[in-house]
């Protein structure tokens, strides 16, 4: 992508339909002049991500936003039943009194870089997850009872429940720690891993996540989607630090960032509608603390949600089948239905408003709402499941991204739209100075669900909240960065139950839970272990059943385009409607999960119970090159999303979940 692409908004790929490289920032930062003085340090992204896999291998996560991530090979898998980290890089930048960028700040002009992270998992002492407790009349928070209760003293509970991987430093280049790791159920010759650190060659910070493994040392069975006593998994977060020493300035404190270690991402290159940087920035404009933009642009602000919206059509059959009851709306893939659409002319305004008006309004709270925003996109679960009728059963999007759609459908944007397919950013270092800082960040939750928060696949709804982030508490603080909570323990008990007071309030002598963060209070609201709530939130079958809603698509596929099919269509000596038929046709990306063959009990507990064992062997959703036969038809030549590397799902082994990873064939 040409840099001035970036600058404009966007720039394009490869594909008939562009991937953007894009910056969200309404207004660019300034760089610092020459010579400018440091004022303080910042570590970025302010919120990183890092995703287990049972591999020893890893690769880093996106730091373009807009761009995926690119393992090396290409490959997410490691063979067929392991999968690959993802490690959240950290770089510390420097700025000047008046804010502005001066540059990043590593091993070549330091003297010493010393990282500190300490992480932590703390779900098995944490609440009961029911639904969001922040929704008010329109979807009534259900309170929430302490897991594992049969721990009842605090002091038990931390030394039974907590998984504490304390304070770990790391510096130098090309250096490795000691793995994190702490304990549950107080076994001290069974240890929980929660990831190590590294750093590179320049002295950057590498979180390497931990193997995504849940156990249960009690042997205890599956009886919830969420909240399962008597397991662990190895999910964890915390609060990153620097110190910095630089020659003229001696040693400087560098502003905090945070990790999250979580699940990973099954179609890592199609982001979901919404993203995680989405819901943050639509809080951060309602708090004051950003600016909306001034001016719409079609690649930066409308063509991101265009495309996702293009890109469901590989990972749901409700949108693959969209023209069945939204009958105006063409193939956001098709470069010239995109074309027209960044028209802001007269003329293409009934296109526009023929898109725009099939996207739910998430200002409809009425009694109707639930009927008249039903058959719109995306056609998709929403918070507020728990209440039939509600409005917010269906999935919303935060309302900034929704009003500058509605700019776009007025015509009230610049048409920016691509003619220059050049491709020359490929690393952050490309980038401006004055962008990169909020790049990272933005690069970092991009690729995450910004809902439907039932809890969600990443994180959760607390993250819509500002008394979650340092600029609540202090205003030159930078938004996105999350304030850090000083509780004596990693115990946080509000009462016997969590309501939806409690957990804005606080209670029982506690300070509110969606208030300053200690290690594990990102994580802890998240489902107990993390596999059952990913099985279990698949398609789901309502009265009306066609089309079939889903949950989190874009991070945990339902309908797939399987390898096999992939390889038919691809058959010269089969006919045109044949290969075609072979194109048009998806699988369930979860078949088989609960079970196969004639010993199959194919139920739903089987489905989220074997997950436990069988995540590493799913496929992951990855784009393809289309066929090159001259007589293939014209649909087939463009590149197409596969699911690729999956495995046998037979359990022929002799497997326990707390092995962490499955022997090869």
């Amino acid at each position: 992508m040409k840099r001035r692409d970036f600058l404009a908004g966007a720039g394009v790929g490869a594909l008939g339909f562009p991937f953007i490289a894009s910056c969200s920032q309404a207004a660019a930062p300034e760089a610092a002049p020459q010579g400018a003085r440091i004022a303080r340090l910042a570590i970025y992204p302010a919120i990183g991500v890092s995703r287990v896999g049972g591999s020893p291998q890893f690769f880093l996560a996106p730091e373009i936003p807009g761009l995926p991530p690119t393992p090396e090979g290409g490959d997410f898998k490691d063979g067929e039943q392991l999968i690959k980290k993802q490690a959240q890089r950290f770089r510390i930048y420097a700025f000047d009194d008046q804010g502005r960028v001066i540059g990043e700040i590593n091993a070549d002009n330091s003297d010493s870089i010393n990282w500190t992270v300490h992480v932590a998992n703390t779900k098995a002492a944490w609440y009961g997850f029911n639904n969001p407790l922040d929704e008010g009349e329109v979807a009534p928070g259900l309170p929430g009872q302490k897991r594992n209760p049969y721990f009842v003293s605090d002091a038990q509970r931390e030394e039974m429940l907590v998984i504490d991987g304390g304070a770990t430093t790391i510096s130098g280049q090309n250096a490795t720690s000691d793995a994190m790791e702490g304990l549950f159920y107080n076994r001290a010759e069974k240890p929980v891993k929660l990831g190590h650190l590294q750093t590179d060659d320049k002295g950057r910070l590498l979180v390497i996540p931990p193997d995504g493994v849940s156990e249960s040392p009690v042997n205890a069975g599956i009886t919830s989607f969420a909240d399962n006593n008597g397991w662990h998994d190895d999910w964890c977060d915390g609060p990153v630090s620097a110190t910095v020493t630089i020659p003229g300035y001696g040693e400087m404190e560098a502003d905090g960032a945070w990790i999250a270690c979580v699940g990973p991402n099954f179609a890592p290159e199609i982001p979901p509608v919404s993203t995680l940087y989405d819901v943050i920035q639509n809080m951060n404009v309602d708090a004051g603390w950003a600016e909306r933009p001034a001016q719409v642009y079609f690649r930066r602000d409308i063509y991101p949600t265009l495309q996702r919206l293009g890109l469901m059509k590989w990972i749901t059959e409700a949108a693959l089948l969209r023209q069945g009851w939204l009958v105006d709306i063409g193939d956001f893939t098709d470069p010239a239905y995109i074309a027209r659409l960044a028209d802001p002319g007269p003329g293409a305004l009934p296109a526009r408003m023929a898109v725009f008006e099939q996207i739910r309004n998430p200002y409809n709270e009425s009694d109707t709402a639930y009927l008249e925003e039903r058959l719109k996109m995306p056609y998709m679960m929403g918070h507020g499941v728990n209440y039939d009728g509600s409005p917010l059963q269906w999935f919303q999007l935060p309302k900034l991204q929704y009003d500058l759609l509605a700019d776009w459908a007025a015509g009230n944007f610049v048409n920016d739209w691509p003619d220059d397919p050049g491709s020359d950013i490929q690393s952050i270092e490309d980038l401006p100075v004055s962008l990169q800082p909020g790049a990272l960040t933005e690069a970092a939750l991009e690729p995450c669900s910004g809902g439907a928060f039932h809890p969600g696949v990443e994180l959760t709804y607390y993250l819509r909240h500002p008394p979650m982030y340092a600029k609540h508490y202090d205003a030159d603080a930078e938004p996105f960065r999350l304030a850090r909570g000083d509780r004596p323990s990693l115990i946080q008990n509000v009462g016997r139950l969590l309501t939806p007071e409690k957990a804005l309030e606080g209670g029982n002598g506690e300070t509110a839970p969606i208030g300053p963060q200690m290690p594990g209070d990102l994580t802890r609201w998240m489902g107990l272990p993390w596999q059952c709530d990913a099985f279990s939130c698949q398609s789901v079958l309502m009265q009306e059943n066609f089309p079939t809603a889903t949950w989190w698509p874009a991070l945990l596929p339902i309908d797939v385009l399987p390898e096999e099919y992939y390889a038919q269509l691809q058959r010269a000596d089969l006919s045109p409607d044949q290969r075609v038929q072979f194109f048009n046709s998806r699988v369930a990306w979860s078949r088989d999960v609960a079970g196969i063959g004639y010993h199959a009990n194919a139920s739903y507990w089987d489905g989220i119970t074997n997950m436990i064992t069988l995540w590493q062997r799913m496929g992951f959703v990855v784009r393809q090159p289309g066929v090159t036969d001259p007589d293939a038809p014209a649909q087939l030549r463009e590149d197409m999303f596969v699911e690729m590397g999956r495995s046998n799902m037979e359990m022929m082994f002799d497997w326990t979940p707390s092995q962490g990873v499955l022997p090869e064939n």
